[in-house]
């Protein structure tokens, strides 16, 4: 038997202990008038004792040990790096959808491929930002995926494909220096445009902790419209697209840059398109592949016996209350009666 309780023991047991004190008293101290009626009243107060045992049972959440799955991990880290900005919105993935979703789909695919590993998110626009640091937690990077919204439109002032290459060389350099059994991979996600007047920054001091990854390339050459942005999470606010000299803007994506960023990372360069997979390089070779990470005991949960009991208890209590309401109304018109029958009588004397 094991125990899961929601809250600290000690901080369980002095919540109840003040409550069960004074339902033991109550027990003791049943009114004795009638055997019946003392009987009643310990056997009312002895099943409250037990509900409130119940309670206190199923707040400490027993179980017993069950069956035992096997976790696999891999002994690698990724970084992702991600577009956003208004271009990543551009609307040529598929069939005139955003590049963002296709970047979405491209990292479900990769969380899928290596279960296991730790995974940590880059985004950058006018500026690179850390958004999740390294953790198995696969929910919590896809959810912020979901809710990723590129750069507000009026505040964007151009920017740079290679802005996040110094958060990225800390990410790298610090996983390195934590756990140098590990191998690292970069994943990079981006169109490859160039919107800021200076030249883009350089990924090679990346490239000695990058041990495998890829680039991967979103747009067309004939370029995509692109949505106005606010920042809101309200799916109509972007009703209107980014206008210039009177028609559409259109990004397009730039494969030389993106190939240049490959290179300087070391890994390859995809362009990716709706109908095609992408290409996931295998795990580093210093990856322990798929290792067994130790064994999660499963627990067979107890505590519903405890809540069920205190169902019935809660029943019995609700039924003796119905009874007592019923009969306290049944007293009242009766008393109402007498009192009627009363009144009458004394008329009718007055009278005579």
């Amino acid at each position: 038997m094991i125990f899961q309780p929601v809250l600290n023991v000690f901080l369980l047991a002095l919540l109840f202990t003040p409550i069960a004190a004074l339902a033991v008293l109550a027990l003791v101290k049943a009114p004795t008038t009638g055997s019946g009626t003392r009987a009643g009243a310990r056997a009312l107060w002895a099943m409250r004792l037990v509900m409130l045992l119940a309670c206190f049972v199923m707040l400490l959440r027993p179980g017993i040990p069950g069956g035992t799955t096997q976790t696999l991990a891999t002994d690698t880290d990724v970084v992702l790096v991600v577009d956003t900005t208004a271009s990543i919105v551009a609307e040529d993935w598929g069939d005139g959808e955003p590049r963002l979703d296709g970047v979405r789909a491209d990292v479900q695919k990769i969380v899928d491929e290596y279960p296991g590993a730790r995974f940590a998110l880059i985004t950058f626009d006018a500026s690179a930002d850390v958004r999740m640091p390294l953790t198995t937690d696969t929910t919590s990077l896809m959810s912020s995926l979901e809710v990723l919204r590129p750069e507000v439109t009026s505040r964007s002032r151009g920017s740079s494909i290679g802005i996040a290459a110094e958060q990225l060389h800390e990410t790298l350099a610090n996983a390195a220096a934590n756990s140098e059994d590990r191998s690292r991979m970069v994943f990079y996600f981006g169109d490859g445009e160039q919107t800021a007047l200076s030249p883009p920054e350089s990924f090679d001091d990346s490239a000695a902790f990058t041990d495998a990854g890829a680039v991967f390339g979103y747009g067309t050459a004939e370029g995509g419209p692109m949505k106005l942005t606010s920042g809101s999470f309200d799916p109509a606010e972007g009703e209107g697209y980014i206008e210039y000299q009177g028609s559409n803007a259109l990004s397009v994506i730039d494969e030389a840059n993106l190939q240049t960023i490959a290179g300087e990372l070391g890994v390859e360069y995809q362009h990716r398109t709706a109908d095609s997979e992408p290409t996931l390089p295998d795990a580093p070779s210093t990856t322990v592949a798929y290792s067994d990470s130790g064994e999660v005991g499963n627990v067979i949960e107890l505590y519903w016996i405890a809540a069920l009991l205190m169902a019935a208890l809660l029943g019995v209590e609700l039924a003796r209350a119905t009874m007592l309401v019923a009969r306290l109304r049944r007293l009242r018109v009766r008393s109402r009666s007498a009192a009627r029958a009363a009144s009458g009588s004394k008329t009718e004397g007055g009278a005579a």
